[in-house]
Formats: structure tokens, C-alpha cells, sequence
């Protein structure tokens, strides 16, 4: 183990490397267990050294068939970014080959990037360049990207975005109490069951106060194919969302109304996104608003709309089968929440008026009308969302 402990380390540095730029929370400190875990296991059996370096360095369930990939290649070939390299260069020769999963996809990006540059010239033999491609910034790029053409350091990128955008919903009364010595109100059975530890005489009067905590989130979010650009990208926010705080529920409908809460709790987005689009079958397909708010308020108002719960409304309201049952369907979510919130893309335009027949059904069934269609229409969102006080009933908020 000594001998070649020179070797390991810069091998297991460099594999530490190839996982961090696949997006996994690897350090010096993992770097430095798995060296430590390897002298106790040795090198002598391949299944020993997978298990304890999997034990050190990952730390999260959905992060173990990455891991296993990266091994598998890593340490079977170290150089084979190369290879990796020279087979991309020879996929427009071949068919389209099968979608591979996002691990492989991360995992060819990880290694590609990881080939050092050849036959670089040194800075002061090269001419000066300049660059008069139009750009714009990486945060207008990610609001039209796809999110299945991301590279795992644009989903980093994105991830950094969306971190900055808390959605602290202002706390509500509930009807839990909690111990608390400076409370408002008296606990009279604390009281009581105190006084016997000391013959039933009272000494002093416990008190209580009121829990209070964020209400419920329900998101409803439209996926047909004039919404679908939008939905990819608020779907990164929900999922921020719903991997910060609890009681988050996520439904998204287009043709039909699908639940997809539990997909998004996955921490990976990736892997969220990729359960997403398995669960959900009518992806940039046609829209029925009021069919699918039917089918909610029948289904799952009762379930997740308690406690007053704030509903997200994202539609633009243009609706295959024009207005029929919108306003009903519109009206009973309204009355069945605390605070309706439509999000609508089509509000972008200076010129908007209302003239399709779903918006004019929806509209006065509304608390807050706002557009969703870049970071600043989503911090604009938040900061609402933290406040308690709502716009008009059916006005467009700024």
C-alpha cells in the first residue's frame, strides 16, 4: 500500500474531480476518507474498494448510480475521456443511437472536459482575438434553455439562480399551541398537571402560544405546447421549492391532470425531471383548463388545499374548449384556497388585453393576476408571496 500510495492519491484527486464536475458534493475532506478507508479495506479485492469508496464519498440515495458509472469507467480506463472523445467524433457517422440515461449523458460530459488541452501555444505566441459574437447573460440562457440540453454545469448554474429566489410565505395562525414561557395565554391543563408536583398547589401559571407556520403551496402548472418553454423553466423553481420547505404539492395538466409532487422531492433535478416526464404523458400536447380544474377540485382539493393553502395558477388561459365550465371550476378553487395566484406568460406584452373567452372566465375569479416569464417576473412572485397583503381580486399586479 505504501509504495504505490503517490499514484492512488493523484488517481483517487482526479476521480474526485470527475465526480464533482458531474454535479456530486465531493471535497478534499471525501478525498482524503477514501484514502484513509482504502488502507484499512486494501486494493486486493475490486468489490471491497468499490464499497468503501461509495461509503466515504456519497452521501445522498440518488447519487449512487452516478458514482457507480464514474467507477466503472474511471477506474477501468483513467484516460478514457480520450476515448470518450474520438467516439463523440464518429456519432454523425453512425444512426441516432438511444437516448442514454442523464447519468451517462453527465458522465461523458464529466470525462470530455477532463482531457488536457495539446499543443497549446504559449499566451505571449498568440495573436490577440477579439470576440464580437453577440452573447447574453447565462441567466436570459437559461430562461429559453431546454432542460434536457443541459450540461451538468449549466444545471449548476441554474441551481445557483434558482438558489437565490427563497420563498419565505408569510406565517399563518394554526390551531396548535406550544409551550412558551413568555405566552399570551394561560394553559390551564399545564397548569394543573404542573401544581401536582407539589401537593396540588398552583406556584406559577404555565403559558402557551399559538403555532404559526407557512400555509401550503399547490402549484397547477400547464404543460401544452404554447406554455411548454415555460413550464420547463418554472419547474426548476417548483422544484427548489419543494426541496426547501414541506407541504408542497405540484400537479401539472394539459390534456389530463397529473400529480407530480413526489417525483420533484427527488434532490437530484435531473433525475427529478427525467421521473417527470415518465409520469406524465400529454407533454406539449393540447390544453383543457377546465376540465382539469374540475378534475382537481373533485380530486385533491380536499387533500392538499387545507390550513389556507396559496394555489399557483400558470396558464396563459387559452383553452381548447373555449370557456365551457372555466368559470365555475375557476371560482370553486378560489373559494376552496386562501390566495389565488394566476401566472400568466402572455402578460410580457405591453399591449395585453384580455379578449380570449378563458382568460375573460378566469379573470374575476382571481386574487392576483401577475406574468411569469423571466427572473424577474419570479422574484417579483416571491416577494409578493412573502407578503401578506394581496392585490385586488381579477387587477394585473406590477
Amino acid at each position: 500500500m505504501r509504495e504505490g500510495s503517490g499514484a492512488l492519491a493523484a488517481n483517487l484527486a482526479a476521480f474526485g474531480r470527475l465526480l464533482r464536475r458531474m454535479g456530486l458534493p465531493i471535497g478534499p475532506t471525501e478525498t482524503l476518507a477514501a484514502m484513509e478507508a482504502l488502507t484499512i479495506t486494501g486494493l486486493d479485492d475490486r468489490r471491497r474498494f468499490h464499497a468503501a469508496l461509495r461509503a466515504v464519498m456519497v452521501r445522498r440515495r440518488e447519487h449512487f448510480e452516478l458514482f457507480d458509472q464514474a467507477f466503472r469507467l474511471f477506474w477501468r480506463d483513467p484516460e478514457a475521456g480520450r476515448h470518450a472523445a474520438m467516439l463523440a467524433a464518429l456519432e454523425g457517422q453512425k444512426p441516432p443511437p438511444e437516448k442514454p440515461p442523464p447519468a451517462s449523458r453527465r458522465l461523458a460530459e464529466a470525462m470530455q472536459a477532463e482531457r488536457p488541452k495539446q499543443n497549446q501555444k504559449p499566451p505571449e505566441e498568440q495573436p490577440p482575438e477579439i470576440d464580437m459574437t453577440a452573447t447574453v447573460s447565462a441567466v436570459e440562457r437559461l430562461q429559453s434553455m431546454d432542460f434536457e440540453a443541459m450540461s451538468a454545469a449549466e444545471i449548476a448554474a441554474a441551481k445557483r439562480e434558482i438558489r437565490k429566489l427563497v420563498l419565505p410565505l408569510d406565517a399563518r395562525r394554526t390551531r396548535r399551541f406550544r409551550p412558551d414561557p413568555a405566552g399570551p395565554a394561560v394553559d390551564l391543563r399545564a397548569t394543573l398537571r404542573e401544581s401536582l408536583r407539589s401537593g396540588g398547589e398552583i406556584l406559577e401559571l404555565s403559558r402557551r402560544r399559538r403555532v404559526t407556520r407557512p400555509p401550503p403551496l399547490v402549484a397547477l402548472c400547464d404543460i401544452s405546447g404554447s406554455m411548454a418553454r415555460y413550464a420547463q423553466i418554472l419547474l426548476h423553481f417548483l422544484h427548489a421549492v419543494a426541496n426547501d420547505r414541506d407541504r408542497v404539492s405540484t400537479f401539472l395538466f394539459g390534456t389530463r391532470l397529473s400529480n407530480v409532487t413526489r417525483q420533484l422531492r427527488h434532490r437530484d433535478p435531473e433525475m427529478a425531471f427525467e421521473q417527470v416526464a415518465k409520469a406524465v404523458p400529454d407533454w406539449s400536447g393540447g390544453t383543457r383548463i377546465g376540465e382539469s380544474l374540475t378534475l382537481f377540485n373533485r380530486l385533491w382539493s380536499r387533500r392538499v388545499l387545507g390550513q389556507g393553502a396559496v394555489v399557483l395558477l400558470i396558464t396563459d388561459g387559452l383553452d381548447r374548449d373555449g370557456a365551457e365550465g372555466l368559470a365555475e371550476a375557476t371560482d370553486r378553487l378560489r373559494h376552496s384556497c386562501r390566495r389565488l395566484v394566476w401566472l400568466n406568460p402572455l402578460l410580457r406584452y405591453a399591449g395585453f388585453q384580455p379578449k380570449s373567452q378563458g382568460i375573460r372566465a378566469m379573470l374575476p375569479h382571481v386574487d392576483e393576476f401577475r406574468p411569469v416569464h423571466n427572473l424577474d417576473s419570479l422574484r417579483a412572485l416571491v416577494a409578493s408571496l412573502s407578503s401578506s397583503q394581496a392585490a385586488p381580486r381579477g387587477r394585473i399586479a406590477a
